[in-house]
This record gives C-alpha cells, structure tokens and sequence, in this order.
C-alpha cells in the first residue's frame, strides 16, 4: 500500500506529466510550442509591438522572446517590420498564416489552470500556494532559481537545454 508521500510523488509526476502531453499536442496539431503560442496570442491582442513590449507582457526574458520569435519568423506565423518613423525599431506583426492557427482558439494549460484556480475561495489558494511551497522546500528545491514552464518550453523550443543550440 502507498504511502503518502507516494501518492504526492505519483501526483507531481502526474502534474509535470499533463504539461508535456499538453506541450506535445500543440506541437503535433499547430505545430507550436506553447511559449510560441503565448507569444502569438500577444500579438494577437495587441498588433504590432515591440519584442521588449512582448516579452513585459508575457514575463520571458527579451532573450528568450527573441529566440522565439526568430522561430516563429523562420516558420512563417510573424515579420518583423521596420517603423516607417523610426527606422531604428522594429515591431513584430502576424501573419495569416498565425491568425489562421488563432482563430482556432487553441488553449494553454496555464490559461485553463488560471481558470480554475480564480474559482477556488481564497483560503484555497493560499492552502495549495502553501502546501507547493513546502514541498518545493522538502526537495531542497528552494535555491533553484525560479523558471516557469513557459521559459523551460521556450528553452527546449530553441535547443538551448539539449545542447543543440
């Protein structure tokens, strides 16, 4: 019979496990991972902006949204295009190609998991914020530099943790 501490494993295998299915499905079926996809449906919303303004509004480091642009530039979803005033920037615009792929309304588990965790009373929120945290703690996990999946999935996207890149 398991233990606890068992079944909190076999849950964090099961929790790391959804976001690479979920990963993997928007690679096989859009042919995006989901830092593209995030950074897509940013440009989405708001047409034309920068990669600084990009990278602010979806909390990836300008590297790592660079990096992900030049892929999705390469891939043929975005252009860069010089600013008719200022010649010195350039704003980032879709192509038909992503608006295609984005008025599918292909989901992220972050924005699905978002969802969900609003629900919740706040009590709860702080329970599971708490409850992750001393876990994090219990597997001396708390001087490992805070990275989101996001930033994990941009990672591997450009090879960079594999050591293709």
């Amino acid at each position: 019979m398991e233990n606890q501490s068992d079944k909190i494993l076999a849950t964090l295998k099961q929790i790391t496990r959804a976001l690479d299915i979920q990963s993997k499905n928007l690679t096989r079926k859009y042919g995006l991972t989901g830092p593209q996809l995030l950074v897509l449906k940013e440009l989405y919303k708001n047409s034309s902006l920068s990669l600084k303004q990009v990278a602010e509004n979806v909390s990836l480091s300008q590297a790592t949204v660079t990096s992900i642009m030049d892929r999705l530039e390469k891939m043929q979803f975005v252009m860069r295009v010089r600013n008719i005033h200022d010649k010195r920037k350039v704003n980032i615009k879709l192509a038909e190609k992503a608006t295609d792929i984005l008025s599918m309304n292909p989901g992220l588990l972050q924005e699905q998991f978002s969802e969900q965790f609003e629900k919740l009373e706040q009590w709860e929120k702080n329970y599971l914020l708490s409850a992750l945290q001393r876990i994090a703690l219990m597997m001396n996990a708390e001087n490992i530099k805070h990275v989101s999946v996001m930033d994990i999935e941009a990672l591997e996207a450009a090879d960079i943790l594999d050591g293709q890149g």
